[in-house]
Order: structure tokens, then sequence, then C-alpha cells
């Protein structure tokens, strides 16, 4: 069932570039499709979400990551109204701009490009598929809806000013509203986001001997789900007992942001999409309650997993890899392969060349960055 407040593809506000639409796939379809065909979505199966990639095969990357923000959110989107393929689209694309190393190499570039505007991994997502993909003959990027644009670059909620170059450089050609909430749709794979990642945390963390079962049933939520998994299996082995809290864990949350989230669309009495935009708060939301016990396994997972020696060492090293190559790039764009080393010239401004050089490191992989930094750091 679809409300008056889910967005609508009839009634899309397009495209950059005017297309003829598709015959038997929606507008909101097509951007899925796009994504998922993008260069920059592949690479997203080498880069880190918590662990990198050679710490283990079972560990999340960015990819697997996005895929389950994208299966939770069509859920919740469907038991709410919205429309579940453009909530789809975003979820998939919501990561994107991501460095290699995940935060850590955020950070890491961002630090570096603090006097150039800064790096900002949502910016860097809507760059990438309005501008550095390159793969169609009539426009660069992916040319997506603006709906799907505008979910990507403000799922978060409003933009605060000032706003990231890379974000502002595309808004003055086409207006993605930044000061507003975006669509619902945007407002759950956010939400989704939240869900996928603390579930999955605890998930790797506990793979990763991190901390320990008896540890993380200790915290509200996760030691409720223990607790039913034992009342109704006995003796059940210590994996599958895991796995069985970890669902209950998942349940929770996706009720707990259907239920709270419907009622404050009732509230609302929002009638359109856009009537959603135009509010001064989010829609979809956890509970109060809920909130406050997941702040408290955040504090947990920062404590024993984040910031756990052995993440930590990795992090320092990852931070170390994307400093070293900024700096190499920027003395010898040069060492930048084909096109990338091309869009410098000479005489190029630090601004451009920065952009150029952030624009590359961004997009690569764990591995890959740490092949060009042993091979060009050792050759210097």
């Amino acid at each position: 069932m679809t409300t008056s407040f889910a967005s609508r593809p009839e009634i899309t506000r397009g495209r950059l570039f005017a297309e003829d639409e598709s015959n038997f796939r929606s507008c909101f379809q097509r951007d899925r499709d796009r994504i998922i065909h993008s260069s920059a979505f592949r690479r997203l199966k080498h880069k880190t979400q918590v662990f990198v990639a050679h710490e283990g095969d079972y560990f999340r990357t960015r990819l697997t990551h996005s895929i389950e923000v994208a299966q939770v959110a069509r859920t919740i989107s469907g038991a709410l109204g919205l429309n579940e393929e453009l909530v789809e689209a975003v979820s998939l694309a919501h990561d994107l701009g991501h460095t290699p190393f995940g935060h850590t190499g955020e950070d890491a570039l961002h630090a570096q490009m603090i006097e150039y505007g800064g790096f900002d991994h949502n910016a860097q997502a809507v760059r990438i598929v309005t501008s550095l993909e390159q793969h169609y003959a009539d426009f660069d990027g992916l040319n997506l809806t603006w709906e799907c644009l505008e979910g990507i670059a403000k799922h978060n909620g409003p933009v605060s000013k000032p706003y990231p170059l890379a974000l502002l450089e595309y808004n003055l050609q086409h207006d993605l509203e930044l000061h507003t909430y975006a669509s619902g749709e945007a407002q759950v794979a956010a939400l989704a986001d939240d869900i996928a990642y603390n579930n999955h945390d605890l998930h790797d963390g506990l793979r990763a001997g991190l901390f320990t079962d008896s540890q993380a049933a200790e915290l509200p939520i996760v030691g409720p789900a223990f607790t039913a998994v034992d009342q109704k299996y006995k003796n059940l082995d210590a994996h599958r007992r895991r796995h069985e809290a970890l669902r209950q864990v998942f349940g929770v949350m996706v009720e707990d942001v259907m239920a709270t989230s419907y009622v404050i669309l009732a509230q609302s009495c929002a009638k359109s999409a856009q009537d959603i935009r135009n509010l001064d708060h989010s829609v979809v939301q956890f509970s109060p309650s809920l909130w406050s016990e997941l702040k408290e396994i955040r504090t947990f997972l920062f404590e024993k997993m984040y910031r756990a020696p052995r993440v930590m060492q990795q992090r320092e090293h990852a931070a170390q890899v994307v400093r070293d190559l900024f700096e190499i790039f920027m003395t010898s764009p040069e060492a930048m392969p084909g096109n990338w080393g091309g869009a410098v010239a000479s005489n190029a401004p630090d601004l451009h060349k920065a952009r150029v050089v952030a624009d590359y490191i961004a997009g690569m992989t764990d591995r890959f960055a740490q092949q060009e930094h042993d091979r060009l750091h050792t050759a210097r």
C-alpha cells in the first residue's frame, strides 16, 4: 500500500539532463539499476566497514553493509507505505563516497583537504553520481532523479552551512533544497543504516573476539534477547545462540522504528512527500527509550571495538597511508594514472589539484591504496 506522502515516480522532479523514460521500469528503479552497475558500487566490495579486508572474509565490507541497509529499508518503507524503489536506490548509494579504510580514511583525507574545502563522504557520493562516473554518452555521472540525489545528499537531515564544496558546486546548478529535511524514503534509509551497523558491528565484534557473549549480554536489548533465546532453546550451541539473539536485536530495532514512525507520520497530517520535507523534524525515528538504549550500545562498541588496540593500530596505519598518498600526488600529480594525472595541468591552482587528488584517493579500495602506497612510497 502506497500512501499519499510517498514519493511518486510519475510526478518526479526529473533529471538534470532530460531523457526518455523506460517503458517497463519506473524512474526510481532505473536509478537503482544505474547505481548497482556503477564502478563506485563495485569498489565497495573491497572497502572497509570496520575491519580491513585482510582481517577475514566473514566481516562486513561497505558493499555487504549497503545491501543490508537496502534490505532493512525496503522492509520499513513497505510497512510505512513509502516508495520501496526510491528507498532502495538511496540505501545502495548512501556509502558510495566513502574512502578506503572507512571513517579513518575519511578523517585523514578531510584533514589533508581542510584548506581546500574539506572532504565529506555524503558530498562525495553526490559528486560520484553526478560527475565522476563517466560511462554514458550524453552526460557525466548517472543522471539520477532529483529525489534520489536529494536522498543521497541529506538522508541524515538538513545539511548545515557552510555546505561541503563538492555538494555546493552541484547544488548551484540543480537545487536539492539542502536546508530542508529529505523525503520519508531518505529518512528511512538513514535509520536503516543505524539498524544495520548496530546489529552487524555487534556480530563482527563478537566474531573477532573483541568482546564476549557474556559482556554483550549485559547491554540493553541484547541481554533480553539472549535470555529469550535461552528460554526457548535449551543447550543451543554458542554460534546458533548468538545468531538467534542478534536476530531478535535486529527485530526489536526494526519494529520500534516502524511503530514510532507510524505514529509520527499520522500526527504530521502530511498529504504529500513535499509536506514531509516542509516539517521541522524528521518523521522516521526510534522511540526515545530505544534511542537511549542504542546510545549505550554505541558507547560499548566504541570502547570495546572501534577503539580496541588492534583496531586502533590498523587505524593509524590506514591514516598514514592516506596522508602519504595525498602528499605524493599533490607534489607529483603525474604519479596518478592516465586521465587522473592528465586532469592536472602543470600550472593548475592547488584547489583544483587537491580536488582531483581527493577524488582519486577516495575512489581507491583498501588493497589498492595499500598497493599504491607501497609502490610509490618505496620508490621515493
